[in-house]
């Protein structure tokens, strides 16, 4: 290659030699031979993507904060923010001390559940209340003649696990002494209610009323938000560590999983379709009454307004009160630790998702 910098110290023989040469010179450079050149013109090496770990909170199903994680993972949004996230479930609740451990950085948790965490000490934080109302309900069979709360009386309720705060809370709502209602403990065969086995059934509202409908069984379902009861329902959460040391990563991890929310109420045969890809044990149909009952209880109230995962200071507050009151939580925490909108004034501008 010619060295055009040290041309002054040639003594050449001709004028025409010296304007050949350089003509070759230009050529040369032309045709990509000058390394300055490529070097001008190359694309900039794209940025590595950052991974990351989202624990669904249980199986595989179409619980609508699964479904964001599931199509911003399809749709590539968690890519267009920069992220390379691992999707995993938990097999029995093993999500929060993994969150804890800094094994895994954002999963999800009913909204009761993150209260109860913190007064036990255990800094899990919502950064988006997805369900805007509470998961369950209380179903009886349309035929019962139980039609108001006060016919609970004498009436045996069925629970799994331990009888829900909601149960006392509707027999406060509608004057009833729980203690006028047996309560027993049940398995989670929800037929337990169609045999005649209880009268009343706690269910959640996207599960068990569909699996008893298509069995030909008409439901009545109390629910504690028509009654006043300010219960929640799902949430992504993060640990407190987590939100301190790397916020930048979960604004961008709930920015994609939101865009997947937003996407699934849009093209729900599509988001169906993804997720039957990440459940395909479970029966489709069931799944999409899961996915439409969760975005019709999501997209009401603030988030209509702010956007799918909205929360306030004054929700988590009255939860807290309500919990308190039922003697379900041990000890009354700051809310403002138990939830942060940072991210979510970082997400919406207007309402609508700032993309990307």
């Amino acid at each position: 290659m010619l060295h055009l910098t040290g041309a002054r110290h040639f003594s050449l023989p001709s004028k025409t030699v010296f304007l050949s040469l350089l003509a070759l010179a230009v050529l040369l450079g032309a045709c990509g031979g000058g390394g300055t050149d490529q070097a001008t013109t190359a694309q900039p090496t794209e940025r590595p993507l950052k991974k990351m770990t989202f624990m669904a909170g249980f199986k595989p199903q179409a619980n609508l904060p699964f479904v964001g994680a599931y199509v911003a993972q399809e749709k590539g949004f968690f890519r267009d923010q920069g992220l390379d996230v691992e999707i995993r479930h938990a097999q029995s609740g093993e999500h929060l001390q993994l969150l804890l451990a800094g094994e895994v950085q954002a999963s999800t948790a009913n909204a009761s559940s993150v209260l109860k965490r913190n007064a036990q000490d255990l800094e899990i934080v919502s950064i988006a209340l997805i369900g805007q109302k509470d998961e369950q309900g209380f179903a009886v069979l349309a035929d019962s003649g139980i039609s108001t709360i006060a016919d609970w009386a004498g009436k045996t309720l069925g629970y799994k696990g331990s009888v829900p705060v909601e149960f006392f809370a509707l027999a406060r709502a509608g004057k009833l002494d729980p203690d006028k209602v047996r309560q027993v403990s049940v398995g989670f065969d929800p037929r337990i209610l169609t045999e005649g086995k209880v009268d009343i059934l706690p269910v959640f509202f996207s599960n068990e009323p569909d699996t008893l409908d298509r069995l030909g069984f008409k439901l009545r379902i109390f629910d504690p938000n028509d009654f006043g009861i300010p219960l929640l329902g799902l949430t992504y959460i993060a640990s407190r560590e987590m939100i301190e040391k790397d916020p930048d990563t979960l604004a961008r991890f709930l920015k994609a999983a939101l865009k997947g929310i937003e996407y699934a109420g849009q093209h729900r045969d599509e988001a169906l379709d993804i997720v039957m890809k990440y459940a395909p044990q479970e029966d489709r149909e069931h799944q999409r009454f899961m996915l439409n009952t969760e975005l019709d209880r999501a997209l009401t109230g603030l988030a209509k307004e702010n956007g799918v995962g909205w929360q306030t200071k004054e929700q988590w507050q009255a939860l807290q009160d309500s919990l308190l009151e039922f003697k379900a939580v041990d000890k009354p925490v700051d809310v403002s630790r138990a939830f942060t909108d940072q991210f979510l004034k970082q997400v919406y501008k207007n309402g609508k998702i700032s993309w990307p």
